[in-house]
């Protein structure tokens, strides 16, 4: 095994209880005040309502990122980022050759209902 796995979960004590949804960009701001540089990130889930992410995406536009869709861990709590509070986390993963924390969106390759569950 390799070292930098992480010890084996089961599925239902730990994946089954993210709730993980679909949401659609809808409006993507500067964060006023974080510690390091992010965007206000505000989407809506559908039925889950419209909800704020504090998310270091700062390599993309705002005019990229507004109408993407992207999946969004939904019950986690919410956190204070600066002035922001941040209610839901939008998943991504490392930005390429970008400083440590600078991510890229994870979104679906074809347009799916928005408030989908991720499975």
């Amino acid at each position: 095994m390799n070292e930098e796995t992480k010890p084996t979960v089961s599925k239902e004590d730990t994946f089954d209880k993210l709730e993980i949804r679909l949401g659609r960009v809808m409006s993507v701001t500067l964060a006023p005040d974080s510690p390091k540089p992010a965007y206000v990130i505000k989407a809506d889930f559908g039925k889950f309502g419209l909800r704020t992410s504090v998310g270091r995406f700062t390599k993309h536009t705002t005019q990229d990122l507004t109408g993407k869709l992207v999946l969004g861990v939904l019950n986690f709590g919410s956190r204070q980022i600066g002035s922001s509070v941040s209610d839901f986390l939008c998943l991504g993963v490392q930005f390429p050759k970008a400083d440590s924390g600078e991510a890229t969106i994870i979104t679906p390759l074809v347009e799916a209902k928005i408030g989908s569950k991720l499975f």
